[in-house]
């Protein structure tokens, strides 16, 4: 059921462009349109009604039939913690933000970097939800009155932002931060609450976020402070 979806390749030139645990979110936003705009940066997704979105709704009925309980319960516990605790399971108990402020504040920012940015492309792509589209596919509790937007998917631009910062500041854990992140954006399919082309979407623009943070001056002394927390910390390995 696991498969990996590749980055962009347009991604690697965004590295070159310099730009819940805290109490508040920043007010301000550290990138602008500019930096990482959804709409430059994504494809729109496919049409309602093309034969790429019907192939796609086939795969979330195929992922349906198939998953197992315990698959199922995963994607759960992962739609309900969209935040910085998604990481817990891989890197360990240790890693527990009410005693590492340096790495929430950190994570606070990136998490409000992504989601300016990932509400940008909700609102400008529009893209209805699966279950909006096949009402028989079924999986994670869903709001039926207020659907958000399924393109890109929110969960995997939070988790590949927050992973690619993590990974920088714990590159021996890089491998199993990366695959984490990719996991969490699998149990979407599994949730059935987005379309395979939103969490590619999810990764492509998370991905960039992280990247554009870790080169932004105005994080130069936050990205230091984490760096040097997370060095005393024993993690689970």
């Amino acid at each position: 059921m696991r498969r990996a979806f590749p980055l962009l390749a347009s991604l690697l030139a965004l590295t070159l462009v310099a730009p819940a645990w805290a109490q508040e979110a920043p007010a301000p936003t550290i990138l602008s349109a500019a930096d990482v705009d959804p709409v430059r940066l994504l494809p729109p997704p496919p049409p309602e009604g093309s034969a790429a979105q019907k192939a796609e709704l086939a795969e979330l009925h195929r992922i349906q039939d198939a998953r197992t309980p315990a698959q199922l319960a995963q994607a759960k516990w992962d739609n309900d913690h969209e935040d910085a605790t998604a990481f817990t399971p891989t890197l360990g108990p240790a890693f527990d933000l009410a005693k590492l402020p340096a790495t929430a504040k950190l994570l606070k920012i990136v998490d409000h970097e992504q989601s300016v940015a990932k509400k940008g492309g909700k609102a400008a792509f529009g893209r209805l939800r699966p279950w909006l589209v096949d009402p028989t596919l079924v999986g994670c509790e869903h709001s039926d009155d207020k659907p958000r937007s399924s393109y890109p998917s929110g969960h995997t631009s939070m988790a590949f932002a927050m992973a690619v910062v993590l990974a920088d500041l714990l590159p021996d854990r890089a491998p199993a931060i990366l695959a984490r992140a990719q996991e969490y954006g699998e149990d979407r399919l599994v949730c059935g609450v987005h379309f395979r082309s939103d969490v590619v979407a999810g990764q492509a623009l998370g991905t960039a976020v992280g990247v554009q943070l870790l080169h932004a001056p105005a994080l130069k002394a936050d990205i230091e402070a984490a760096r040097q927390e997370l060095a005393t910390v024993q993690l689970s390995h």
